[in-house]
């Protein structure tokens, strides 16, 4: 659901058209960061299946960064770092809960294609997932959907010049691709370090140019 998360984004950044979409993007990639490092820290674990190559899922164990009880500290933290960086500005409050807001829907999102591993609260706590992975010719026709929608809904609205909306499209058109090969013909990653370390790379790269692309002419104070 890499794809489908930035497509989730770009919906809700139709909302706040002043906020860098690329904060939006961090947010929604937030609990995969967040796993990442937890994984490489060996705070939280992904295992390999033998049988990746024909389901392309693997096996996690992630209570700190995908619990539905991590999720919702997830996003306060992060709505209330937004409210800190906005300090003074007119669309502060409003920019945090559209973060936090960004942050959860990863969790939702999550909630709909993995298996039952999402716990809600702690280890050994219940654990949801609808399993859409199970199905995935249903799953990819979801995230494009998602896709598409965030895109066509963030064009209708953005405040970047026509070059750089053009840039956020073939970048997340380009993910969407990567996402789709990956989920269907990749092959398996030969090991769960190396899994989390190019994972992490990936995510930082998207998250820094997504920023970067979104950044428009300063407002005038106040604003």
């Amino acid at each position: 659901m890499f794809a489908g998360h930035l497509g989730a984004a770009l919906a809700i950044g139709r909302a706040e058209p002043k906020l860098n979409v690329g904060a939006l993007v961090t947010a929604s990639l937030l609990l995969d960061l967040v796993l990442w490092v937890f994984v490489l820290l060996g705070w939280e674990t992904v295992i390999i299946p033998a049988n990746f190559a024909s389901t392309h899922q693997a096996a996690y164990t992630f209570p700190y960064s995908h619990g539905l009880v991590a999720g919702l500290i997830w996003s306060g933290v992060a709505g209330l770092a937004t409210l800190l960086w906005l300090n003074g500005r007119a669309i502060q409050r409003r920019a945090a809960l559209l973060v936090a807001l960004t942050v959860f829907s990863h969790w939702v999102l999550d909630a709909l294609v993995h298996r039952p591993e999402l716990p809600l609260a702690g280890t050994g706590s219940l654990a949801i997932g609808l399993g859409l992975w199970n199905r995935m010719p249903v799953a990819i026709g979801l995230e494009v959907a998602i896709v598409l929608a965030g895109l066509w809904l963030f064009l209708g609205r953005t405040p970047l010049t026509r070059g750089k909306a053009i840039a956020v499209t073939v970048l997340t058109l380009v993910i969407l691709a990567f996402t789709v090969i990956g989920m269907t013909l990749g092959p398996a990653p030969p090991s769960a370090r190396a899994m989390a370390a190019s994972s992490l790379g990936t995510l930082a790269l998207v998250c820094a140019l997504a920023a970067w692309l979104g950044r428009v002419r300063a407002p005038s104070p106040g604003a």
